[in-house]
């Protein structure tokens, strides 16, 4: 019996999926300029053909898979922006990175890909790059503010709310990288840990 449109499209989808996972983690361990097409195809398992009747170029496949990274970013910064408590917006947050990291290497591999963007991604991105920069710049005053708004409520730790966000940030992106490095040996902190910098220790 013939496939229907919605079979090939569900087929097309999933080969696409196996595409981008299997440059995802190829670019996390050996970088992007160290990846070639051939091995990206070999580890999804389909021809160099097959990879380019979906993207047209290794670049075209990396800025895609750093533009869907960008949303994550994007998202983030309206989660903080929003008008709800401080204190239970991060409490969510930190809970929800806790179950990324643990559960799986996805959110692991975007904040790498991010900094991989930056670095060395595709030189033809320039504009991507500099959305980037100023998502990352965005992100971190929508942290610092919502530090200061529960820093006046009596919720976070007194400080500069700036440098705070800075070190909250860094921590979850080194957490990345270690995540990747370390493989089966990494153990990820849990939520009160990660977020012991900014909360005020409780009574």
């Amino acid at each position: 019996m013939p496939r229907s449109k919605e079979q090939f499209e569900d087929m097309r989808n999933a080969t696409r999926e196996k595409i981008q996972l299997a440059a995802m983690q190829l670019f996390v361990r050996q970088g992007y300029g160290s990846t070639n097409v051939q091995e990206i195809a070999d580890t999804a398992g389909i021809s160099v053909g097959l990879l380019y009747r979906h993207f047209k170029t290794k670049d075209h496949l990396f800025d895609e898979l750093v533009a869907y990274a960008v949303e994550g970013l994007k998202r983030i910064i309206t989660f903080f922006e929003s008008a709800q408590s401080p204190i239970a917006l991060m409490e969510q947050f930190v809970d929800e990175i806790y179950t990324d990291m643990i559960n799986g290497e996805e959110l692991a591999h975007l904040l790498i890909l991010i900094n991989q963007s930056l670095i060395a991604g595709s030189a033809a991105a320039s504009q991507q790059h500099d959305d980037i920069l100023r998502l990352n710049a965005r992100l971190l005053n929508a942290t610092a503010q919502l530090i200061r708004k529960g820093q006046q409520l009596g919720e976070f730790s007194s400080g500069d709310a700036q440098e705070m966000a800075t070190l909250f940030f860094a921590s979850i992106q080194g957490l990345a990288q270690m995540k990747v490095l370390l493989k089966n040996n990494f153990t990820m902190p849990s939520s009160s840990t990660l977020s012991a910098i900014l909360m005020k220790e409780r009574k």
